[in-house]
């Protein structure tokens, strides 16, 4: 389907279910296989950035949020482990969350929370040092346990940690797309530098999408992701591509005292538009078709069967 239309529809179907004479049982695991070998790969997006502060959690849940009102079927995962807001932001109260994943205490399932139009939600840890220093093996284990998600799904939006720590770049690297977010402050601007250098020279990744927030006016965003790519044209072989600025707009921090997202709150401000515009062009971002060699989200749908890969 073409990506402009496609905005606009309904979510992807999920299989026929067959009539005849084989038991409930039978039928049942028929159904299960069929949708099971029509999984589409799933557009995996990390939104991160080099310092907190930015408003980087708001993207997330705003880009999150569009492409659910959208039609798209939508996780949101909060991948701050230790300072996680996810669910603050959204107003939702988990029972459990990514800590009791790792413990062995429940399955990636149990942990989802439903927000507002359809948007699910994977909520992390708060206040809790044990998973902010999570080991290599750990992050590995928690990016293969999406494997197990078997409920349909277009998009994963990743709300990362601020910085370069392991969480971070292992999650980034793991997504088909890296947002990063930046405003108009100087350690801003430096500290995103270095997560982008970090990643391009320490794990492969080869383009960054930039969103510049905050920001008076579209030329003051154009202009802030002017000043990055000015370095990293010059000392890092990378590809940038600017996706677009969020106005400084009091909606949005309405919007956030009242717990919602403001494309849902106030659709028609300023900041809603521009995270729509931004949902808009993430969804025509082309969905990876095949493994890049090293530990991905939902891999096994990357490397699935034709008909899984469908347009």
């Amino acid at each position: 389907m073409h990506a402009a239309s496609a905005f606009a529809a309904a979510p992807y179907g999920a299989g026929t279910h067959h009539e005849g004479s084989m038991s409930g049982k039978l039928m049942n695991q028929a159904v299960g296989l069929a949708r099971l070998a029509q999984r589409r790969p799933v557009k995996v997006i990390a939104v991160t950035s080099g310092k907190g502060g930015v408003g980087k959690t708001s993207v997330s849940v705003n880009l999150a949020m569009a492409l659910a009102m959208a039609g798209r079927e939508t996780l949101l995962l909060d991948a701050d482990l230790g300072l996680a807001n996810v669910d603050v932001m959204l107003g939702l109260q988990p029972g459990r969350n990514l800590g009791h994943l790792l413990a062995g205490e429940c399955g990636l399932e149990d942990l989802l929370l439903d927000a507002p139009h359809g948007l699910k939600v994977i909520p992390a840890t708060s206040g809790t040092r044990r998973m902010a220093e999570l080991g290599t093996a750990e992050h590995a284990g928690l990016i293969r346990a999406f494997s197990d998600y078997a409920r349909p799904l277009d998009v994963m939006v990743v709300d990362t940690a601020a910085g370069i720590a392991e969480s971070v770049t292992m999650f980034s690297r793991a997504a088909q797309e890296v947002v990063v977010v930046v405003c108009d402050e100087p350690a801003s601007i430096t500290d995103a530098y270095a997560l982008i250098k970090v990643l391009s020279r320490e794990f492969g990744v080869p383009r960054f999408r930039v969103v510049a927030n905050m920001v008076r006016d579209a030329a003051h965003g154009r202009q802030l992701f002017e000043t990055i790519l000015r370095v990293t044209d010059r000392f890092l072989q990378v590809a940038l591509d600017y996706v677009g600025a969020v106005p400084d707009d009091e909606h949005l921090r309405r919007a956030i005292r009242r717990q919602r997202a403001v494309v849902d709150a106030f659709p028609g401000s300023r900041a809603a538009v521009a995270l729509k515009n931004l949902a808009l062009a993430a969804d025509k971002w082309d969905v990876a078709t095949g493994s890049r060699g090293h530990l991905e989200f939902f891999v096994e749908r990357l490397t699935g069967t034709p008909a899984a890969l469908e347009a």
